[in-house]
């Protein structure tokens, strides 16, 4: 009968900005070790398998989703989760606040993941028109919203951003 050996690997990574290490099954998603090792629940467990977006966060500012991605792969990287995004005193940023202020939290459980990706969107610099936004939006599910108030607090973050006034 052969032994079967569970491998193991130290993982050194930028988490929100620190510099961490956690030693973890070379089997372990990045999802995994980042609500069991470290606490960062607002990347959620939803589908598991790279569909829903819950699990989104950022890694060297691309999003990912984390289910589906290794922790071992983060080797070296900035990952960013939406406890990242928070002011040094807890004051929402920009995007966070076009969430609440365009209703587009419902659950909640996929607001995360949104604005994560929305947050990649927004850094790039550009303007996108509105189909290009639901396009780059469209790899969350939300039961809730129906999709527009989301789109709605992205595109309104995006012009402020870009410092243009929102076409009426």
């Amino acid at each position: 009968m052969e032994k079967h050996q569970i491998q193991y690997q130290t993982v050194h990574f930028q988490l929100n900005g620190k510099d961490v290490e956690r030693t973890v099954d070379v089997r372990a998603s990045l999802t995994d070790m980042l609500r069991n090792d470290f606490r960062m629940t607002s990347v959620k467990k939803g589908c598991e398998v790279g569909e829903c977006g819950a699990c989104n966060v950022l890694i060297d500012g691309e999003a990912f989703n984390s289910c589906i991605y290794l922790a071992v792969w983060a080797e070296g990287k900035k990952v960013r989760t939406l406890e990242g995004l928070l002011g040094p005193n807890g004051e929402l940023s920009d995007i966070q606040q076009a969430f609440v202020d365009e209703a587009a939290i419902q659950c909640g459980f996929c607001s995360p993941g949104f604005i994560l990706t929305a947050v990649e969107i927004l850094e790039s610099g550009k303007e996108y028109t509105d189909d290009e936004l639901r396009k780059l939006l469209s790899g969350h599910l939300c039961r809730c919203t129906g999709y527009e108030n989301i789109l709605r607090a992205v595109k309104k973050t995006m012009y402020k951003r870009l410092g243009k006034e929102l076409p009426q």
